[in-house]
């Protein structure tokens, strides 16, 4: 090898002593380490530390900062690729420039990622944007870097579904567009993605740090493109098609788990971006197509990490969010609190927000509402992120305890903190708009009801903990007994629910005062909220034809609804996943006909799931319809929306497969 190569080698192992610090949550020392040399590892290094607070602490000052940090970093990483290539000097196996082009893609996207915190559409519009340089790159260093494809390269678990495949073979396919992107005709290129057939291709000599680093990074900055493309909202995907991207999810799963199985700097991002995918699934999607499975990849790759940082706290994070997924939410309690007690020798306080973060949800969930109001309020502390939704959240956590003066003390602060934090900015964020209407709302009830707004979260009878909780799906996976003391709360309301069900009192089922002004609940917005949330935990609780009574309920009450405009579409939303959910149920009670001796899915089950998902297609079409930019918090519908359906296109191909005879 020559000189240049270990001089490469050795500047890759000095960055990456940086890298582990930083995945460590020793960030300080991580930053000490990068700048110690002006060299692209180095400044990319400085630039992911900035990134990382920026995106887990959502600090608008500190995304500036991380944009001039990753804007230098690609700047020198540029110079570099520049200069290599004008070299035929063979200091790896890949072309002169390859590893250099690599360095700048990673900073491109990093960027374009930062612009895309924001959860809007103007910011996923930013992002797309900023990355169109990076897509043109991966796409051309995957098609130097697997000339025929990813099967035969390890991956953290082999043991996936043909539904899945990110650790398994994939049929030989292109998703290649045949136009060019709007923006190739501008710049001379095309922007389509494309995978070519699949055979390994041998290694000329052994891999060192610099073919690990081209091989990881290509795989994982290809997956990670594929795979942000594909959870875009709907919406916004209209925009990428225009552009004329492609996106195919499970080519980004198998990518991204090809880089985690190395074990260089990408590997840990490429596995972090498949916590994050999974977790996200699981929590947000409703309905997998294989629960198992999902948590299987998820284990197996929280704990490859967690092995080499045991005090990471993304890593603790993530070991929680499986514990929580799993139902065991006082394991991921317990975790989460051992995480946030462990003695650091410096705290990465953007890290430990997501622990507090995850842990306020977790114990939201569980009911513990004063330890949730203490978790929320501790936020203020770890980030600048909007203080107005944490105080909003807490409130509704006070009004659960009865303690109303506490509550409305926090719901009074709100408005001047979203002033505070929207000083520079051009408008409010996504979830400050929504309170910003709620607050309105219920002043607006309170005078109606008393002549005066003082005092209004007397008029709030339905927690606003537990209304953003929807938005989390905080209560889908819950335990029975949490589950019935939702039941037994709202049932209690008045107006009185006109389902009945095994878990709601005959008393709640009695007749109320027709005067509005002696009613809980005065409104049909209020009333197909308690619909929305009764039908949630009804089948939380398995009982399919409450929970559906409740959820037509909700749904049925769109047209009359005025403020809370998001509950038509969650409602249909809510639905799909009964839809699916009641089909899951009765299989794994072994209601549906069992399995032929051939190990085929018998015909009459492959109906019900057919009927099932036809009937979940058409209510996410119709939430789709009635969802826009005006409804609050759209684009997370959207979102999961997405999911959802990819969630069941999986469940169609294991149908599929499992239908159709295996030839010997």
């Amino acid at each position: 090898m020559s000189e240049s190569y270990d001089h490469v080698v050795d500047l890759i192992q000095k960055a990456t002593v940086g890298f582990d610090h930083l995945f460590s949550d020793e960030i300080a020392d991580a930053k000490a380490v990068f700048q110690k040399q002006d060299f692209p590892f180095h400044l990319l290094g400085l630039g992911v530390c900035s990134f990382l607070e920026a995106s887990l602490g959502m600090e608008s000052a500190m995304m500036v900062e991380a944009s001039a940090a990753l804007n230098n970093a690609e700047a020198h990483a540029k110079k570099k690729h520049k200069s290599a290539s004008k070299t035929n000097k063979d200091t790896h196996r890949f072309p002169p420039g390859t590893l250099w082009e690599l360095m700048h893609a990673d900073c491109i996207i990093l960027v374009g990622l930062t612009q895309a915190l924001s959860e809007s559409y103007m910011g996923y519009l930013q992002c797309l944007y900023s990355i169109n340089t990076a897509h043109s790159k991966y796409s051309k260093l995957y098609k130097v870097v697997f000339p025929s494809g990813l099967d035969g390269y390890d991956t953290p678990s082999a043991s996936l579904p043909p539904s899945r495949a990110p650790s398994i073979a994939l049929s030989t396919h292109s998703s290649t567009s045949s136009r060019p992107s709007l923006f190739g005709r501008f710049l001379g290129h095309g922007s389509s993605l494309t995978v070519p057939s699949r055979t390994p291709s041998p290694s000329p000599h052994p891999d060192g740090p610099p073919e690990e680093t081209i091989i990881s990074g290509t795989a994982f900055g290809y997956g990670l493109f594929n795979l942000v493309l594909s959870l875009l909202p709907g919406k916004v995907k209209t925009v990428v098609g225009f552009f004329g991207y492609d996106h195919d999810r499970k080519v980004a799963l198998q990518a991204l788990a090809v880089s985690a199985a190395k074990s260089d700097v990408h590997s840990i991002f490429a596995g972090l971006t498949l916590m994050s995918y999974y977790g996200v699934v699981l929590l947000l999607a409703g309905f997998q197509a294989d629960e198992t499975h999902v948590l299987k990849q998820y284990r197996s790759i929280v704990e490859k990490v967690a092995g080499r940082f045991p005090l990471g706290s993304l890593w603790i994070l993530n070991r929680a969010k499986i514990l929580r997924m799993s139902y065991d939410a006082d394991g991921a309690i317990q975790v989460l609190q051992d995480g946030l007690e462990t003695e650091k020798k410096n705290r990465f306080k953007q890290a430990d927000a997501l622990l507090v973060f995850e842990l306020a949800w977790t114990l939201l969930s569980q009911r513990r509402y004063q330890e949730s109001a203490d978790m929320f309020m501790k936020m203020i502390e770890l980030n600048s992120w909007s203080h107005a939704t944490y105080h909003f959240i807490a409130a509704g956590c006070y009004t659960h305890i009865g303690n109303h003066k506490k509550a409305q003390e926090l719901l009074d602060a709100c408005p001047a903190l979203m002033e505070k934090r929207k000083l520079g900015a051009t408008k409010y964020l996504p979830t400050e708009v929504f309170i910003l209407k709620k607050l309105e709302f219920y002043r607006e009830k309170q005078r109606r009801r008393t002549g005066s707004e003082d005092n209004y979260v007397e008029s709030i009878k339905i927690s606003t903990a537990e209304e953003m909780a929807i938005f989390w799906n905080t209560h889908s996976r819950i335990p029975q007994d949490i589950a019935q003391s939702h039941v037994e709360d709202l049932s209690k309301l008045t107006p009185p629910v006109s389902t009945s069900s095994q878990y709601i009192p005959t008393s709640s089922l009695q007749s109320s005062p027709t005067n509005s002004i002696h009613v809980d609940l005065d409104t049909p917005d209020e009333e197909a909220i308690r619909s929305l949330i009764l039908g949630t935990v009804h089948r939380t609780l398995e009982d399919f034809a409450a929970s559906r009574a409740f959820l037509e309920d909700a749904a049925k009450k769109h047209s009359q609804i005025r403020c809370s405009t998001w509950v038509g579409g969650v409602a249909l939303f809510e639905l799909a996943v009964l839809d699916l959910k009641e089909v899951e149920a009765d299989e794994r009670a072994g209601k549906l006909s069992p399995k032929t001796n051939k190990g085929e899915v018998s015909p009459v089950g492959v109906r019900r799931w057919e009927e099932a998902i036809e009937s979940a297609t058409t209510k996410l079409d119709k939430a789709m319809s009635i969802s826009g930019k005006e409804v609050d918090l759209s684009s997370r519908l959207d979102s999961r929306i997405m999911m959802l359906k990819d969630e069941m296109a999986l469940k169609k191909e294991t149908l599929m497969s499992a239908a159709t005879p295996r030839l010997s």
